[in-house]
């Protein structure tokens, strides 16, 4: 009996170390209440095959805090009604120039639907290999999401593409119903685009000129988003208006034209006239004003200290 009784301590030790082993190789699952708990989730594949982790505390975006995208963030926000809605909707492209409010976005509608049911999945390029397991972890959930895959583009020789392509359109499995991929890029067709891939386009026995199959392959992935929406560079005006409506927000005290003036220099600099150069250059404005503001209070208490132990009738 003292045997068999040491025999079955050590095999409980055994199997409390083979299944700390297991949730450490695969991690721990998501509570059953997560997609109520939580509004955002992220793809971890670097355990075991892959699994949910929920975002405590995602970073939101205001999208009345986007200027001069107006009409396609519109765009973005009926379509985006019309899926938290039950109603047919489609997958997003968000394609366009660096630092335009793409990603943005895509955050905002988090913090405008969130409460009606949407939440997002973020999963980055290199796991779209996970994305049937993604796909099926959502199925039958009463939530609404966003697969999100944010700058996203693939180089020639890579096949990732095709995870995605499927689940856009063409497998013999659907995407669930209540899942939407919504993706942003710099590059409208996902894919790099060179002049020889010209070279296959012929006319045919009507006379119609034909695609050759490199650039069919290519416009493939991206005609699988149902709508495509472009965020470009903005013009002198837009891009001071932006900075004038940071500025007010974080407080600027500086004279408005000589902030214009830097933040056209600013801008100059970085070859960019941006939402995000905006706020980049105004986030220095405000904590250089700030570090001045300490400096000056710093040195009024050394005077009224010197003031106050200056000896009297001295």
């Amino acid at each position: 009996m003292g045997r068999l009784g040491a025999l079955t301590l050590s095999l409980q030790r055994v199997l409390k170390l083979a299944e700390r082993a297991l949730v450490e190789f695969v991690g721990e699952p998501l509570p059953h209440d997560a997609f109520e708990r939580f509004r955002a989730f992220r793809w971890d594949a670097a355990h075991g095959s892959g699994r949910l982790i929920a975002i405590d505390e995602p970073d939101v975006y205001d999208l009345d805090d986007l200027i001069g995208v107006d009409r396609v963030v519109a765009k973005l926000i009926a379509n985006t009604e019309q899926f938290v809605a039950g109603h047919p909707s489609n997958h997003v492209l968000l394609y366009g120039d660096r630092g335009t409010g793409k990603s943005s976005a895509v955050k905002g509608l988090l913090g405008r639907f969130a409460d009606r049911g949407l939440r997002i999945v973020e999963v980055q390029k290199n796991d779209l290999i996970h994305l049937p397991r993604v796909l099926a972890g959502l199925h039958g959930a009463p939530q609404r999401f966003l697969l999100f895959c944010d700058d996203l583009s693939f180089d020639s020789d890579e096949r990732l593409y095709r995870e995605l392509k499927a689940a856009l359109e063409g497998s013999l499995v659907a995407p669930p119903d209540n899942v939407r991929i919504i993706a942003t890029s710099n590059r409208r067709h996902l894919l790099p685009e060179k002049v020889l891939d010209a070279r296959g386009a012929h006319l045919d026995e009507s006379g119609e000129l034909r695609l050759g199959e490199t650039v069919d392959e290519k416009l493939a992935l991206s005609d699988r988003f149902g709508l495509a929406l472009g965020f470009f560079a903005f013009d002198q005006s837009t891009y001071l208006s932006i900075v004038e409506y940071h500025a007010m927000r974080a407080g600027v005290r500086s004279d408005p034209e000589q902030v214009r003036e830097e933040a056209l220099r600013w801008a100059l600099d970085r070859s960019s006239r941006s939402g995000r150069t905006a706020r980049q250059f105004v986030d220095d404005l405000a904590g250089r004003e700030a570090v001045a503001g300490d400096c000056r209070d710093s040195t009024s208490r050394e005077v009224a200290h010197a003031s106050r132990s200056r000896p009297a009738g001295g």
